[in-house]
C-alpha cells in the first residue's frame, strides 16, 4: 500500500505493511493534519482511534509508526529527544505501519504547524 505524504515544501513516498492497523490507515485516505516535530520525528493526527496490536518501542530511521496515545501518525527520521544514540526512541509505545520509500533528508524540512496532506499512491 503505497502512500504519499505532501507539505508545501516536500513530498515524499512511503509504503505502508500489511497489518491491520495499516490497513484501516490506508482505507481513510486521504486527510489532512497539521505537522508537530520532537527531534527528528514528525508526528501527526489521524481521524482514527486504534489499539495497538503490536506495540513497541523498538522502531528505526525511515520508519512510519501509530501512536496510540496521541492517535498520530509518527515518521521517525533520526534521533528524538530520549534517544540515548543515533536511533529514533518514541515517546512510548508504538505500532509500525510501513517506512518511507523516499529521501529521508527531505523531512529535515517540515516544521511544527506545516499543514500536511496524506494520499495513497
Amino acid at each position: 500500500m503505497k502512500v504519499k505524504f505532501v507539505t508545501s515544501k516536500v513530498t515524499i513516498e512511503g509504503r505502508l505493511n500489511n497489518s491491520q492497523i495499516a490497513k484501516k490507515i490506508y482505507e481513510s485516505l486521504p486527510f489532512e493534519a497539521k505537522v508537530n516535530t520532537w527531534g527528528k520525528e514528525i508526528y501527526f493526527k489521524i481521524p482514527l482511534k486504534l489499539k495497538l496490536e503490536n506495540p513497541t518501542t523498538e522502531v528505526e530511521i525511515g520508519d512510519i509508526a501509530y501512536w496510540q496515545e496521541g492517535s498520530c501518525l509518527c515518521i521517525f527520521f533520526g534521533p528524538t529527544p530520549i534517544s540515548i544514540n543515533d536511533k529514533p526512541l518514541p515517546a512510548s509505545e508504538v505500532e509500525i505501519v510501513g517506512e518511507i520509500t523516499g529521501d529521508l533528508s527531505e523531512l529535515e524540512n517540515i516544521q511544527t504547524a506545516d499543514k500536511i496532506n496524506v494520499l495513497p499512491l
